[in-house]
């Protein structure tokens, strides 16, 4: 029979496996090898004079531990972990655990990661196997139903302990607050979570504080705020970052009195905007675009009133939505330069939270607000991990010492 008659059947499985998956597959487990081995070379070298007294090394190789299988995100890939055998006689032993494979690790982080997107996207626990099957090959072993229920109590756990967590130690110097409405599946209203992102003093961004609040009231946020104050934010972060429609201002205010205000300028865009008949919004955008990208805070103030001389007349409720928060749409000119792109608008946690919100749109059942809380933590400490530091670290230090910025430039101290 001529070759170009015979037609290959589909694997019965439904997964169909392509030499590209297996050359990856078989990549990283010799990438995996190197790195095990190339640790076991350091810690061979480092006990290398190590002797007994009848001159035999102390430390040598001895085979390897049973070879497992570790779930990643082009399936399962076999690793061997080769042992070491000491022959000094006594309690401290030397062993050997590579760091990149710890001893009981089953599935890499990656996978851990996809468990809570999968199911936001709406596939219910007992269709885990099947679907992971179907990504990750058919040996995506211990991801049943009951691992799935497990895990969404682990990530409660995790989420609780976090919410513990001692921050006496810390300081933050820009807070970004937002209140972020999604549905939950099929709930009958829509979940307010109140979130604070956080950059501390060397610039790192992380998420500070996220509850499940109700309609981003002054009671909420304030409750938010004195929590974080509780357990050890002593000092008032110097500039936070918001909607002006927050009832977090008002809290603000009560418990870190110091700290000054920024108004979200992608918020206010839209607010005004959506006050604006369409055929205006690319121009208006445009002159609103002028204000906040301004050199300097006198530019920034012309623009500003070019705005309000231009619309004020026939869309005075656009231009008073604008107008109430002048002052404090204006404050990033009183810090660094480097800044300013971090801190006009809240969109570290927009941004995130738009995944969230896409996802849970879609999917189907019931959904419960604890759960949908613990997913939405789970997706924020994902996306954390990838978050940006600030730009201008060398910058940090001067805010924390009072120094002046006019204009995002540092201003030269007057002669005592």
């Amino acid at each position: 029979m001529p070759e170009n008659t015979i037609t290959q059947l589909p694997d019965p499985s439904g997964f169909s496996a392509d030499a590209f998956t297996d050359v990856l597959r078989n990549g990283a487990r010799k990438l995996i090898e190197q790195a095990i081995h190339a640790e076991l070379a350091v810690l061979m070298a480092a006990f290398s004079k190590e002797k007994l007294e009848d001159g035999r090394a102390r430390l040598v190789r001895h085979g390897h531990l049973p070879e497992r299988e570790v779930m990643t995100g082009i399936g399962p890939v076999p690793v061997k972990v080769p042992r070491v055998r000491d022959r000094k006689s006594g309690e401290d032993k030397i062993t050997f655990t590579p760091s990149i494979l710890p001893r009981y690790l089953r599935k890499a982080k990656s996978v851990e990661e996809l468990l809570p997107w999968l199911y936001l996207k709406g596939v219910s626990t007992g269709d885990f196997s099947e679907a992971l099957a179907a990504l990750l090959g058919p040996n995506a072993n211990g991801l049943s139903a009951k691992t799935i229920t497990r895990l969404k109590a682990d990530w409660w756990n995790d989420y609780e302990a976090w919410q513990r967590r001692d921050l006496s130690h810390r300081r933050f110097l820009y807070i970004w607050a937002d209140g972020v409405y999604f549905k939950p599946r099929m709930a009958e209203e829509r979940q307010c979570v109140l979130v604070i992102v956080g950059a501390d003093e060397y610039g790192h961004k992380e998420l500070l504080a996220m509850i499940d609040g109700f309609r981003e009231s002054t009671e909420s946020w304030r409750e938010l705020l004195l929590d974080l104050r509780r357990r050890g934010l002593k000092q008032d972060p110097k500039l936070a970052i918001g909607d002006g429609a927050l009832g977090f201002w008002t809290a603000l205010r009560e418990v870190f009195a110091t700290t000054r205000e920024q108004r979200c300028w992608v918020h206010k865009t839209m607010n005004v905007l959506n006050a604006l008949p369409k055929s205006l919004q690319d121009k208006a955008k445009s002159h609103l675009h002028d204000i906040w990208q301004a050199e300097t805070k006198a530019e920034a103030g012309a623009a500003f009133d070019f705005f309000v001389e231009t619309y004020g007349v026939k869309y005075d409720k656009a231009v008073a939505k604008l107008v109430k928060d002048r002052e404090a749409l204006l404050t990033f000119y009183d810090y660094p330069a480097e800044h300013w792109k971090h801190i006009r608008t809240s969109n570290p946690i927009e941004s995130t939270f738009a995944t969230v919100r896409h996802r849970t749109k879609r999917t189907k059942g019931c959904l419960s607000r604890r759960t949908g809380l613990a997913m939405a933590f789970k997706l924020m400490m994902s996306a954390q991990g990838k978050w940006r530091k600030l730009d201008g670290q060398n910058r940090l230090p001067e805010i924390i010492q009072g120094v002046e910025f006019r204009d995002g430039l540092r201003q030269l101290q007057a002669a005592a």
